[in-house]
């Protein structure tokens, strides 16, 4: 079993540029490939690059059902085009973790940082959100695979 540490930071606000979509659980996976791919082109079209690896944010919809943001974080807001949209990953405190392994198996990493939330008398704050950090393509064994889990909190 994993042992995950827990980090607290506070991150400034994040323009990115990402596709969304509301997706059961089964899709989220090829999905995210097919996106990924996309905004990256979007962004090199016009003349720009991702300012780090790629994420995706999962809003909880309805039981296997999530509003996922795919893309990538950029230096600067972008207009919406073909599908590819600027939206933003928030500011203020959050705890992070990393998981290492295959993406079925991270509930834990969210569990641990949902506690240390809890035991520091503070509450989630909005979605959390993963950054690949590993990528499938570069490294085909999941047990080689980096994600770090970002979740928003606040102090009562």
């Amino acid at each position: 079993m994993q042992t995950y540490e827990v980090r607290v930071r506070n991150r400034n606000e994040q323009p990115t540029a990402v596709a969304v979509a509301t997706l059961d659980v089964a899709e989220i996976g090829p999905w995210l490939g097919r996106q990924y791919r996309a905004v990256a082109e979007a962004l090199a079209a016009r003349g720009s690059a991702p300012a780090g690896p790629p994420f995706a944010r999962y809003h909880h919809e309805s039981e296997g059902r999530f509003r996922v943001e795919a893309g990538f974080p950029v230096a600067a807001a972008i207009e919406p085009a073909g599908g590819v949209r600027p939206s933003r990953l928030p500011g203020g405190p959050v705890v992070e973790t990393v998981h290492a392994g295959p993406y079925d198996r991270m509930e834990p990493a969210y569990g641990a940082l949902a506690c240390w939330v809890h035991e520091h008398d503070g509450e989630l704050a909005g979605a959390a959100w993963e950054v690949y950090l590993t990528s499938p393509e570069a490294q085909p064994d999941p047990g080689g695979w980096r994600t770090e889990v970002v979740q928003p909190y606040r102090i009562h």
